[in-house]
């Protein structure tokens, strides 16, 4: 009797398979799994890819200690009622069936309410309802399903990240057989016919042969599962000349020993494989270490107000907070570490981290969790740690809030790589033609070698190791950019648009003065709590401006994005805000920027402000001029008109009166008109502006306003540098256009050596990687030397 594969597993079901629906399984668990696919109509799963699944193992009694408050604590990255977020390292993740079936546990499991894969990381961020499942039951489903959970509360709680150890063992291995494979070589490299003697040989090649066996199916299975893939997909991948030069190298070796022909290439073929890896290591390990510098080093700028011992307040940076702190959080402000609530009412919107949007009310006593943002009025916490940088950089990276921005958008490498396996298919088969013709005994030699040295290991590279180092570097000069991607389009935005308050003007130095009816203790205390609570640059302003009153909770506190503030405290109600939302409908045009008051429906007065413009910004704007459009799209009315007109260059355009929505439709008009816009603002009125942008800049002046809709941060301090980052992001295009030639050149001369018959497979594979460490080191002086300018 034939032996059947398991169509859940692949495994061999041995001679007494169970059998289900005309189908076999090797064990009870992966009929289950069927079971549990078909039930919820997910055995499209299966189209995907051939037996994709894992065996389950018997994980009864396994995971009790996870029922256990004190380890879900640790595990969970967010708690609350009605959700909690946890992320789990599943190593078996492995291919795009994988990768569905973990985005679709919803199907499996209703109180799911999302998962998110990340593949190179091998994690799902599960999102689910505790008061109907648990954390043991969704690691049960996920072990159920083939999918176990890898749970170690050492790791989780270092902060170290998983290693690759895949990678290590199939270099080990590669090692292993090649090393011994050259050694037994030896005797025909130097024919040694005292030794090479007639029983030995066919020994010793078929030694090569078992040993070369390993290194091809195991060591190499990535580039013929990624070119597979492409080829599925029906696109040409860098991976497909390199599985197909080891796949010609083994047939040919193998048909050659076994017809006794010759020895075959098996050295050949455990030095590419082997040097393979040796680069895509070096290029792992460099990697991982750019990807630490960011984690660890490219914080928020944003910071966050800290309350002493005494009543006062200062700002300090967000990773300076230390478990004890007291800190400040005002409306619409972002919650930078777990904290327990001391005073005020939260009303937390926690959709950054669970994707809910529905704000959860707490009180004096309750837990507040990292990511959360406050929605209604101030509020004062007790840290319980000290911020986990990597934490803000995961939520601001998420790729729910990245989505829109990246659609048709197609980076450098993918533009070349397509062209370039094309060209170099096209080459080896000519060539190889050629010498069938003229040489037969050369075509194979000459048909692996042009695969081999025109390996596009170089061009894929380039760009992550120049992006890497250049957000390194400005993360070290206070541009805090989101992801690489973000380099390459602001290095192709030909148009500027500029917020007016707050991101050309500074609010540290701004003047106001009072006009109107003046205002009893109890309002003034009302508005000094109101202004305490808004995160509005003119709120901001004007807090600093007035003098200190005591601090009081307010009854209620809503702030109207584009209007104004309304808070309540006792029996006084006060509208702060543009004269219309005041209702002061007899204010006459005024050519400065002003902030209304009302109490309780009587008009009050207004401060008028006198901007205040930061250092540098004439000097800016005309550099920014010769190679851009320029916009100031400013909410406030046209009172700076014509001191905008003195400051900045003549083609400036101004626009005025401007609400948020009217900021966002300016901008997507200009883009349906070819325009690629860099949206400059303050990241809370600006939130949909710096969405729709192609580039959306936040600036940060000691505020804790955090916005997914922005690309990247840049500190107040260094908006005058702005022209000199957006060159360095050109720059690093040219960068990585010249490694490209660079490459190029490496690939003509190999490819003239190769196609003439000149340059044997294992000397092509030595020189590959060689190339790659090469277009490595190019690329990260340069970029270090381009920081060093920007310096």
């Amino acid at each position: 009797m034939e032996n059947k594969t398991c169509f859940h597993c692949g495994d061999d079901c041995g001679s007494h398979p169970i059998t289900l629906q005309d189908k076999s399984f090797c064990c009870n668990g992966c009929k289950t799994v069927f079971e549990i696919f078909n039930e919820n109509d997910l055995t499209c799963y299966y189209d995907m890819q051939n037996a994709p699944g894992a065996v389950p193992k018997e994980i009864e009694g396994k995971y009790d200690f996870l029922s256990q408050d004190s380890i879900i604590e640790k595990l969970t990255e967010f708690r609350s009622d009605t959700a909690e977020v946890a992320t789990l390292y599943i190593p078996h993740i492995h291919c795009s069936s994988c990768i569905w079936i973990l985005e679709n546990l919803n199907k499996l499991d209703a109180n799911i309410s999302s998962s998110q894969v990340n593949f190179g990381k091998k994690t799902v961020r599960v999102t689910y309802n505790p008061e109907a499942t648990n954390l043991k039951s969704i690691v049960l489903l996920l072990s159920s399903i083939g999918y176990e959970p890898y749970i170690s509360l050492d790791d989780f709680n270092s902060g170290k990240n998983h290693i690759n150890r895949s990678l290590i063992y199939k270099l080990g291995v590669a090692s292993f057989g090649f090393g011994n494979i050259m050694f037994l070589s030896f005797p025909e490299y130097f024919e040694l016919n005292e030794f090479w003697l007639e029983q030995y040989k066919h020994v010793f090649r078929w030694l090569m042969f078992a040993m070369s066996i390993p290194i091809v199916f195991y060591s190499a299975q990535d580039y013929f599962i990624s070119a597979y893939k492409g080829l599925k997909a029906k696109l040409l991948n860098i991976d497909v000349p390199i599985a197909l030069g080891v796949s010609v190298l083994f047939i040919r070796s193998t048909i050659e020993i076994i017809f006794d022909l010759g020895s075959g290439f098996f050295d050949s073929l455990a030095g590419l494989i082997f040097f393979l890896l040796v680069g895509k290591f070096f290029q792992q390990k460099t990697y991982d270490f750019l990807s630490f510098e960011r984690d660890y080093k490219s914080y928020f700028p944003i910071a966050i107000t800290k309350i002493d011992k005494n009543g006062a307040e200062s700002s300090i940076q967000v990773y300076d907070i230390e478990k004890g702190d007291r800190i400040l959080i005002r409306n619409e402000e972002l919650i930078p570490v777990d904290g327990i609530l001391i005073n005020g009412k939260g009303e937390i919107d926690y959709s950054f981290v669970t994707g809910e949007s529905q704000t959860v009310s707490k009180k004096s006593g309750d837990k507040l969790f990292a990511g959360g943002k406050q929605t209604s009025g101030v509020i004062e916490l007790e840290a319980l740690k000290s911020v986990e940088q990597s934490y803000l950089t995961q939520l601001w990276s998420n790729d729910v809030f990245n989505n829109n921005k990246e659609d048709g958008f197609a980076t450098i490498t993918n533009k070349v790589s397509k062209h370039f396996t094309i060209a170099i298919l096209s080459i080896a088969l000519v060539a190889t033609t050629f010498w069938l013709i003229t040489d037969a005994s050369k075509a194979m030699n000459v048909f692996t070698a042009v695969l081999i040295i025109a390996c596009p290991c170089a061009i894929a590279l380039s760009a992550p190791f120049t992006f890497g180092n250049l957000l390194r570097i400005f993360g070290k000069l206070k541009f805090y950019i989101k992801n690489a991607s973000v380099i390459e389009k602001l290095a192709q935005i030909d148009t500027v648009i500029f917020d007016k308050t707050g991101t050309i003007t500074s609010n540290k130095s701004s003047n106001a003065i009072y006009n109107g009816e003046s205002l009893s203790d109890s309002e003034s205390l009302v508005l000094k709590n109101s202004l305490r609570g808004s995160n509005h640059p003119l709120s901001r302003s004007l807090y600093n401006i007035l003098e200190e009153h005591n601090i009081v909770t307010l009854d209620t506190f809503e702030e109207h994005i584009g209007k104004g503030i309304e808070a309540k405290h006792n029996d006084i109600n006060l509208k702060i805000g543009s004269a219309s939302f005041v209702g002061n409908t007899r204010e006459a045009a005024v050519l400065n920027t002003t902030v209304h008051i009302s109490s309780n429906n009587i008009y009050k007065g207004k401060y008028t402000f006198y901007n205040s413009y930061r250092k540098g910004v004439s000097k800016l704007f005309n550099k920014l001029k010769k190679q851009f459009d320029l916009v100031i799209l400013s909410g406030d009315n046209e009172g700076e008109r014509e001191n905008l007109k003195k400051l900045l260059p003549a083609k400036t355009k101004l626009i005025f009166d401007q609400k948020p929505e009217d900021k966002l439709e300016f901008i997507k008009y200009h883009q349906s008109e070819g325009a690629k816009v860099l949206m400059i603002g303050d990241g809370l009125n600006d939130a949909g502006a710096l969405a729709q942008s192609d580039v959306g800049i936040a600036i940060s002046e000691d505020v804790n306003v955090f916005s997914p809709a922005c690309d990247a941060i840049l500190d107040a301090s260094k908006f005058k540098e702005l022209y000199a980052y957006i060159k360095a992001s050109k720059s690093a295009i040219k960068i990585i256009k010249w490694s490209f030639v660079l490459s190029f050149i490496y690939n003509v001369v190999g490819l003239y050596f190769a196609v003439t018959g000149q340059l044997a497979p294992v000397v092509a594979a030595i020189l590959m990687p060689m190339s790659s460490i090469s277009i490595v080191v190019f690329t990260t002086v340069l970029t270090n030397l381009l920081g060093r300018k920007l310096k």
